[in-house]
């Protein structure tokens, strides 16, 4: 079962709408917490090598995958972040910027639309009620 449509089920038992923003911000922990999971004890173990890093990751075509995978992900959230964010007024840019350098496209896709969310809530507020492209 989809992410969202499990969250649309547990919504519909419960009568009670699920805060989007809370599912975004508990995915970005999620993001932060599962991968620094396997991170922390590897750089203990061998040290913050990048060059091994790098080696490891595309030992085989299956480590080639996902490290590939995550940097076209990386450049096309990237992207995204610039457009839909200026084009929402959305603040702190930076900080999904800073996850993904940091952690990756886990921490820095749901913070991004934790923000967008935010952004979204103040134009309904301001009572826009179309969305205009910003330059």
């Amino acid at each position: 079962m989809p992410l969202a449509a499990f969250f649309a089920n547990l919504a519909a038992k419960r009568r009670t709408p699920v805060n989007r923003k809370n599912v975004y911000l508990f995915l970005c922990v999620l993001g932060i917490v599962l991968p620094y999971s396997q991170l922390i004890p590897w750089v203990l173990e061998n040290g913050l090598h990048l060059g091994l890093i790098f080696r490891q990751l595309f030992a085989n075509r299956i480590g080639g995958f996902f490290g590939l995978d995550v940097l076209v992900s990386s450049v096309a959230l990237v992207g995204f972040v610039r457009t839909e964010g200026h084009r929402l007024g959305v603040r702190r840019l930076w900080l999904p910027i800073v996850g993904l350098l940091t952690v990756g496209v886990s921490c820095a896709l749901p913070l991004f639309l934790y923000l967008r969310e935010d952004a979204l809530d103040r134009i309904a507020h301001e009572g826009r009620g179309e969305i205009s492209v910003r330059a």
